[in-house]
């Protein structure tokens, strides 16, 4: 990827924020003004702003070179897409941005969109793959993320996962991202009878299922269930391990949190909007200690 047009220093004490409704419990904040600190930005802020897709045109009007992008989180991945002035291939590809961009104009700014929950999925997986292959994947869900695990399992060399929903009849956008994509995955049902025994011989699962809704499946798993050898990355981080992890790591699986997506997507961000090399220790140190329970 090429570097941002701008260098960070030039501009003093820009602004950033995660946009997204609700957007309370958002750990980007954390993430970024850790990474803002070991970078010696000073003067750099990032925020949380409580943004529906009703009030998101709004903002994206206010923005100038003061800004040097936005993180977004639902409902306002897809929404976005049509207010940008550019989306590359990847955003297009899976219909969902996540980042924006802010870059001088002749006349104003330009606002570009891209994706980096991708970079995030293949870079967390690789923590729990090594160097193991992906010949078999699962996905769970059809929603905006399982568009951009679709792309991240691609890279990963596998074309042909499985994706477990519970309607199928309200795949049509993921189907539209596959074939965008030119990746073939196979739908079927989510079913707490069939549903273990695809999970048990994959590779690599990705839960992209909100809180708890994989929890009847974890039941499944835990109760019928084979024992399983790939590695599980439940999405959700909040609660902190899922149900569907724990059961996972009991079968005897490799469990990778949903954090560790969240914080490679984040580092991504970091350089595409500051053009410099993301502090990834010391994001990882700041999520860490966020994270950890109280004593």
């Amino acid at each position: 990827m090429s570097e941002p047009a701008t260098a960070a220093g030039t501009v003093p004490g820009r602004r950033a924020a995660v946009l997204g409704h609700p957007i309370a419990h958002s750990l980007s904040p954390v993430l970024h003004t850790a990474a803002y600190a070991a970078l010696g930005l000073d003067g750099w802020r990032y925020t949380a702003i409580d943004t529906t897709a009703e009030d998101l045109p709004a903002v994206l009007r206010g923005l100038d070179l003061g800004w040097s992008g936005l993180s977004l989180t639902m409902p306002l991945k897809q929404a976005v897409i049509p207010l940008l002035d550019e989306v590359d291939d990847v955003a297009r590809d899976t219909g969902a941005v996540n980042t924006v961009t802010v870059r001088p104009a002749a006349c104003g700014v330009v606002l570009a969109g891209t994706n980096t929950d991708v970079h995030g999925l293949v870079a967390a997986l690789a923590e729990g793959l090594g160097a193991r292959p992906v010949r078999e994947a699962v996905v769970v869900g059809a929603g905006a993320t399982a568009a951009s695990t679709l792309a991240a399992l691609r890279d990963l060399g596998c074309r042909t996962p499985h994706v477990l929903v519970r309607s199928l009849g309200r795949t049509a956008g993921l189907q539209q991202a596959a074939e965008r994509l030119g990746v073939e995955p196979r739908f079927a049902p989510l079913d707490p009878e069939s549903s273990p025994e695809v999970l048990g011989a994959a590779d690599v699962v990705v839960s992209t299922a909100p809180a708890h809704a994989a929890d009847e499946l974890a039941d499944a798993l835990g109760r019928t269930g084979p024992g399983v050898g790939g590695v599980l990355l439940d999405v959700v981080y909040d609660p902190r391990p899922t149900a569907l992890s724990q059961t996972w790591a009991r079968a005897g699986g490799v469990v990778v949190g949903g954090e560790r997506m969240l914080l490679h997507q984040a580092a991504e961000q970091v350089r595409l909007m500051t053009g410099r090399r993301a502090p990834l220790a010391a994001m990882d140190a700041a999520l860490q200690g966020e994270l950890a329970p109280a004593v």
